[in-house]
């Protein structure tokens, strides 16, 4: 360990005012964000030869502070997002145009995909039989969340349909967020959809077209702020079986980039830009990666969406 993180730790604990002294300090655990260090302490006394390595154990966590400014925007951009709902929960969405046809028709996009799977057109099918086989399994979710629409279970809502963090303007002086930008998607949709895709964007742990996919997951503490600001932005005007919905609405989203990101791939990556050989077969895995973390967390993440609507 180099010595200035060593002397860094060593004021960490002085800092606490423990009785203790530092005897040993070694790198812990595998996140991608903070950094861990697994302590033994001694007692003041303890010092030369005399040393024992069997004092207390801790755990000593460094907070990423660049990372978390940025939970801070993305709590911001909630709250935007939430207001944005809000505003507009009486607005009859059904009188707006459809800017773009069908763009969250899961199982439109899901025929798509199968259609691109049984013609192969370049001989990429064999390549990726465990993605493919992922996305068929999970068939079901795709009608979902529509049906709950056409039975009159969530209403038609206005919807903004790019609801990422880029797209809100934020206070480069408070911080506070300020209004949504960029409103040539604004169309008819579910609320759902446009809470899921912000989630779906915000809360990996990695890129959107990180190879390793080792370092793809779902953090709870984003999704927990994320659904804190919205709901805040809300401010009661969405129904409880749309809130409800939430975790659902993300793992819809996210389902449904990857399927688009592999039926490009499988056409010959004619829609979304590359930069590379297969990145569109990258940006398929991450989505697929974040799919399956969310439904490891899946109770959690409904426990969070509970706790977040009562409080």
């Amino acid at each position: 360990m180099e010595r200035k993180v060593r002397d860094r730790i060593q004021e960490a604990v002085q800092a606490y005012g423990w009785e203790h002294c530092l005897l040993d300090a070694v790198s812990y655990g595998s996140g991608h964000i903070n950094d861990m260090y697994l302590l033994t302490l001694g007692f003041s006394g303890d010092s030369g030869a005399g040393q024992r390595k069997d004092g207390r154990k801790v755990i000593l966590q460094k907070m990423n502070q660049k990372v978390f400014r940025k939970p801070e925007d993305f709590y911001q951009s909630g709250v935007i997002f939430g207001k944005f709902q809000g505003m507009l929960a009486d607005y009859p969405a059904e009188t707006l145009h459809e800017t773009i046809k069908g763009f969250h028709d899961t199982r439109a996009r899901f025929e798509n995909f199968r259609k691109a799977v049984r013609e192969d057109v370049c001989g990429r099918a064999a390549l990726v039989e465990e993605e493919i086989s992922f996305i068929m399994a999970r068939e079901e979710m795709t009608d979902k969340l529509w049906n709950l629409e056409k039975t009159g279970k969530i209403p038609l809502r206005v919807t903004h349909n790019d609801t990422k963090l880029n797209n809100v303007m934020i206070d480069d002086r408070t911080g506070q967020g300020l209004c949504v930008m960029d409103l040539d998607t604004v169309m008819p949709g579910l609320s759902v959809h446009d809470f899921g895709d912000s989630v779906r964007f915000g809360v990996s742990t990695a890129a959107e077209d990180e190879p390793d996919l080792s370092r793809v997951s779902c953090d709870l503490e984003l999704f927990d702020i994320y659904t804190k600001g919205f709901l805040e932005g809300c401010q009661g005007r969405l129904t409880p079986q749309e809130v409800e919905l939430f975790p659902m609405g993300a793992k819809v989203m996210t389902f449904e980039c990857g399927m688009r990101f592999l039926t490009d791939y499988l056409e010959g990556d004619h829609y979304f830009k590359i930069h590379r050989p297969d990145h569109n077969l990258d940006r398929c895995r991450t989505q697929l990666k974040l799919v399956q973390d969310m439904e490891k967390k899946w109770e959690i993440m409904e426990q969070i969406v509970r706790k977040r609507s009562v409080g």
